[in-house]
């Protein structure tokens, strides 16, 4: 049987869509060799370690957390189910009986949460009033053993209070603090047409990293 191979990976390039604060910075692409002058092409990158799709490490949250390079590579790559939110409203809370409803019987090793959400990609409407995970949903994903979280949205928490709000990104805190791997800004989760797939989602190999972009594929049989 032939595989299908599904780019869940936005491209990296001047003028993303960035997570407007100081501490992720804006991608710059510079040209350095030349074909016809250095006889070569070279450029220097300039990018944060959650621009793009990417993976966050426990060491985003979590001061004595796993950096990426200490993470279990099983956790990148394996079988994953796709979980069905494309219906739910924006600013929605999905609750620990959504999750199951959602899930029912299939394995959740590793969980990919599809909101839909690619569609505000380009805008900085990306960030504003994504479906977001209930502090018992996130709980109840730790109690199943899971080992990674993907999702197209930008995060897995309430999109409103932010770090200067005294409740900052609890969702995150968990998930990270019992070593489960998060995968942001996916996307093309539409064209994977399966509710279960082998998932690949390799970061870069950055010593001491919190987080890394990533090139995620679906691949499924």
């Amino acid at each position: 049987m032939a595989r299908k191979i599904v780019d869940l990976t936005y491209p990296i390039h001047e003028g993303m869509t960035t997570y407007p604060k100081p501490w992720h910075p804006w991608v710059e692409i510079t040209q350095l060799g030349r074909h016809g002058i250095e006889n070569r092409e070279t450029r220097k990158l300039v990018l944060g370690t959650h621009t793009g799709t990417h993976c966050d490490a426990p060491r985003h949250f979590i001061p004595e957390g796993k950096t990426l390079d200490q993470c279990n590579l099983n956790a990148f790559i394996g079988p994953a189910s796709l979980v069905d939110f494309t219906g739910c409203s924006p600013h929605q809370q999905i609750g620990e009986e959504d999750l199951k409803r959602a899930i029912g019987e299939r394995p959740v090793e590793r969980v990919v949460l599809h909101f839909g959400w690619q569609r505000y990609w380009g805008s900085m409407n990306f960030y504003k009033n994504h479906p977001y995970l209930s502090l018992q949903a996130a709980e109840w994903l730790v109690k199943q053993g899971v080992v990674l979280v993907g999702m197209d949205t930008p995060m897995p928490d309430n999109p409103d209070p932010g770090n200067d709000s005294g409740i900052d990104s609890p969702i995150h805190k968990l998930f990270l603090s019992n070593d489960i791997v998060l995968v942001e800004y996916l996307c093309g989760l539409h064209e994977i047409g399966a509710q279960d797939f082998e998932l690949v989602a390799l970061p870069l190999k950055v010593k001491n990293s919190d987080g890394c972009p990533a090139r995620c594929v679906a691949i499924i049989q």
